[in-house]
């Protein structure tokens, strides 16, 4: 009865983020000002990494981590994003035990088993720890829109079962429950819910000043790797969902920034699209359907800073080809580059280019330069390219498959073909320099 009460008073409790009367957050923790970030009452600006949990959080040897950090900080990498997340079905479990492989939830029914030992979440201690100590800070997405490494559907498949559509991870309160612990969900059945994966995350961390953000999800879609229903797209259940798992986290920490983790999918009514074979497509990048709305998402209270990803090449394989279209990546770029910096400025808040690449190494020394450049010129550019790779890793001599294609080859991290490495000298140089920049924009 007690537990109830009081998380009654905690549902009808409002926190909102910083407000002239609230007080400071604690030291070393990043805030908002803006449309720019502060640390300590002084600007923030930063190039960051991403580190998949297919490999930095998955490493075993400690020298090898610490390794990898120290490259990162003779980079200037001042954030690092990362998976707070790994979970596997219980029947993979004998083989992740017998691996060594990192995770941190088993499912084997619509209930979930924490894994918070010595291959499971003291790993992801470790890494926060450790970032701390090379000067980095983490943000740790929750979730993942797609099923590697045990992502939303896992929740699906386990709670709502076969057959359902990817959108019912947003809808189906007991989805919601499971993913954190639904205060109404929790009223409205009279019984109390096991705490849930956000708030084991958050309440482990909360206190933390080497965590930099909390992301809702990574790359929220109205489908996945299944379909979605007629219900999501242009309806505002993204939005929805993204409004109430904002709050909730913020009643559980009030200090951390939020952000969503989306791809910066725009809900335009203006018609955007492109030719192609004579036939005029509408463009999913701004027309509704992917389920997000970068405007609306990026100014509701909860949210503190906008994210978008950029994969033109990925998104756009039809049209590159020059026989077809004059589209070209470059250009396309720097345009959704431009429209999230107008979009973070209509807003007031700061924006991340969170995750970029493209493939082969010539078209990353070619583009890179140009498209890092008019993000550190629209002043918004707080820059993480897709992704960090490590040379000279010694766990099982260099070569150890991980889970699925990804492994450690002759000592260098998994290359997905949008991973950089030390001896690309030119392409290193790019975010090295950008560093610099940010460097001397935080004093």
């Amino acid at each position: 009865m007690r537990f109830l009460l009081s998380s009654l008073l905690l549902f009808l409790s409002i926190t909102v983020g910083a407000s002239p009367g609230a007080p400071k957050p604690p030291k070393d923790f990043v805030t908002p000002k803006g449309a720019s970030f502060q640390l300590n009452g002084k600007p923030f600006a930063f190039v960051g990494a991403n580190s998949y949990a297919r490999w930095l959080p998955l490493l075993q040897r400690q020298d090898d981590i610490e390794a990898t950090f120290k490259e990162m900080q003779g980079a200037g990498i001042k954030v690092l994003r990362t998976w707070g997340f790994n979970a596997i079905n219980g029947s993979e479990l004998a083989d992740a035990k017998k691996s060594g492989l990192t995770y941190y939830q088993v499912w084997n029914s619509t209930e979930w088993v924490l894994n918070d030992g010595a291959q499971g979440l003291q790993r992801l201690d470790n890494i926060i720890e450790t970032a701390g100590k090379y000067g980095i800070k983490v943000i740790l997405a929750f979730t993942n829109n797609w099923v590697g490494y045990g992502g939303s559907e896992l929740y699906i498949n386990w709670i709502a079962g076969a057959g359902k559509t990817h959108d019912v991870f947003y809808s189906d309160p007991r989805i919601v429950a499971s993913y954190r612990m639904s205060l109404t969900y929790l009223m409205h059945h009279s019984y109390i819910a096991l705490e849930r994966y956000v708030k084991t995350i958050v309440n482990r961390y909360k206190n933390s000043a080497n965590v930099f953000a909390w992301e809702l999800m990574n790359e929220a879609r109205c489908l996945g790797d299944l379909p979605s229903s007629s219900a999501c797209p242009r309806t505002g259940l993204l939005h929805d969902w993204y409004k109430q798992q904002a709050a909730f986290v913020r009643k559980l920490d009030p200090n951390h920034l939020i952000t969503t983790g989306g791809e910066g999918h725009f809900f335009w009514k203006k018609s955007i699209g492109y030719w192609l074979n004579g036939q005029f497509i509408s463009d999913y990048n701004f027309n509704g359907d992917a389920g997000e709305d970068f405007d609306g998402d990026l100014a509701l209270d909860n949210i503190d800073f906008g994210t978008y990803h950029l994969y033109p090449q990925f998104w756009y394989g039809n049209l590159d080809t020059p026989d077809r279209t004059n589209f070209s990546i470059k250009s396309w770029g720097l345009d959704w580059i431009k429209a999230h910096a107008d979009a973070a400025k209509k807003a007031n808040k700061p924006v991340i280019l969170e995750e970029f690449g493209v493939f082969g190494l010539q078209n990353k020394t070619e583009i890179y330069p140009e498209w890092v450049n008019i993000a550190l010129d629209t002043k918004h550019g707080w820059i993480m390219p897709w992704q960090f790779g490590k040379l000279g890793l010694k766990e099982d001599g260099g070569n150890r498959l991980i889970k699925y294609a990804d492994a450690l080859i002759d000592g260098a991290s998994p290359n997905d073909g949008f991973t950089y490495y030390k001896n690309q000298t030119a392409v290193w140089n790019v975010f090295t320099n950008a560093a610099k920049v940010q460097a001397a924009r935080s004093k």
